[in-house]
């Protein structure tokens, strides 16, 4: 294992534990797994629901050929509703039973991936990824549902640089970004200079480009998840494919999404 999944994997196993310990003692009713959440028909079990089904398809790309070609045709069947159905099935059940299975899918895909054969890539709904794209991908993943959950319940997580792993994906998505919404690449290079939580810089593009998007790397990481509206982030851009990119960023795969709505004034 290299030292990066390595580190990628223990910033995702603080991720889980933080989640974890924020609803290991939830009753199972409206003020707990039942609480909705900011995703719109998604509780808080919907979400943890959804992590443990997207822990457990990517342990099929990783592990089960057939198992995992069988979900990529269920997926090709239902684009739009195969995440939704599978978080209401999963969020179906106690909320003991979904952090059960959320613990055991976790573990058994960190397991995985840190003996994942060198230079082997796992097949993906895109492009397929490294163990470390993979772990990254899960970070990112598990950081922003973690969120949703934790706006449920009026909890704030404190934000560690450990951020900087949505920051890294958001970045090297961009063109993904415009592609999913039927547009070029930008062809010019953007400068992206991000302040993470503990004051140092998380930087990408030559200093010397044009454009550029400057701010918190915590508000980059919640607008390329969706997860906050881009006016009420301290995100500056300068240039016009800076200034696009920020209202279409997008760090996860599938359709884009509707994003949320300003914060009221």
């Amino acid at each position: 294992m290299s030292d990066t999944l390595d580190l990628v994997l223990a910033d995702l196993g603080a991720e889980w534990a933080q989640l974890d310990a924020l609803v290991a003692e939830l009753p199972d009713d409206e003020t707990g797994w039942r609480r909705p959440t900011p995703a719109a028909g998604w509780d808080v079990a919907h979400q943890v629901a959804h992590l443990a089904w997207t822990d457990e398809v990517a342990l099929k790309a990783a592990t089960d050929k057939q198992a995992w070609d069988a979900s990529v045709m269920e997926a090709i069947a239902d684009p739009d509703g195969y995440v939704d159905t599978a978080a209401a099935e999963g969020a179906a059940a106690a909320g003991a039973e979904i952090l059960a299975r959320w613990r055991a899918s976790r573990r058994a895909l960190a397991d995985t991936l840190r003996d994942y054969p060198a230079g082997e890539r796992i097949p993906w709904y895109g492009p397929p990824m490294s163990p470390t794209s993979m772990a990254t991908a899960r970070f990112m993943e598990t950081w922003a549902h973690a969120r949703d959950v934790a706006d449920a319940l009026g909890v704030r997580f404190e934000p560690a640089d450990r951020v900087r792993h949505v920051a890294h994906l958001g970045i090297r998505t961009r063109g993904f970004a415009f592609a999913n919404q039927g547009l070029a690449a930008p062809a010019d290079p953007i400068h992206v200079s991000l302040v993470l939580p503990g004051g140092g810089l998380h930087e990408d593009g030559p200093a010397d480009a044009e454009q550029s998007v400057r701010g918190s790397a915590y508000d980059f990481a919640l607008l390329v998840t969706q997860r906050v509206h881009r006016a009420d982030t301290d995100l500056v851009a300068t240039g016009p494919d800076a200034d696009r990119w920020l209202d279409i960023a997008q760090a996860f795969a599938g359709p884009a999404g509707t994003g949320r709505e300003p914060r009221p004034s």
